[in-house]
């Protein structure tokens, strides 16, 4: 069974950064054969994507963390980061890290505010 573990959340000021880290294991993984992705929750609401990284490295990323976010993995690690820049109050949220289609990691709190 696969399990992913985040890092890196926390509060933050509007404008400032944080790199988000996802570290997989779990036996019969070959973590770079995976795509790899992040989502965001807030309260009330459903999970959404934030940005999609491929096993060939292809990013996608959601329109409105684009040109902020960048998402990146270390395959000889198993992990996969989140860099976050410019951050905003609407970036706050609970963000988790998911191996498609049903893996997630427990989530780690980011708060932007000042």
């Amino acid at each position: 069974q696969v399990q992913l573990v985040e890092s890196g959340g926390g509060l933050v000021q509007p404008g400032g950064s944080l790199r988000l880290s996802c570290t997989g294991s779990g036996s019969g993984l070959v973590f770079g054969d995976q795509p790899m992705a992040w989502y965001r929750q807030v309260p009330g609401k459903q999970r959404t994507l934030i940005a999609h990284i491929g096993n060939s490295g292809v990013t996608n990323y959601a329109s409105s963390v684009e040109g902020r976010f960048t998402i990146s993995r270390d395959n000889a690690k198993t992990a996969v980061y989140l860099q976050m820049s410019r951050l905003e109050p609407a970036d706050t949220g609970i963000y988790f890290c998911n191996m498609p289609p049903h893996t997630w990691g427990q989530g780690t709190q980011v708060t932007v505010s000042s």
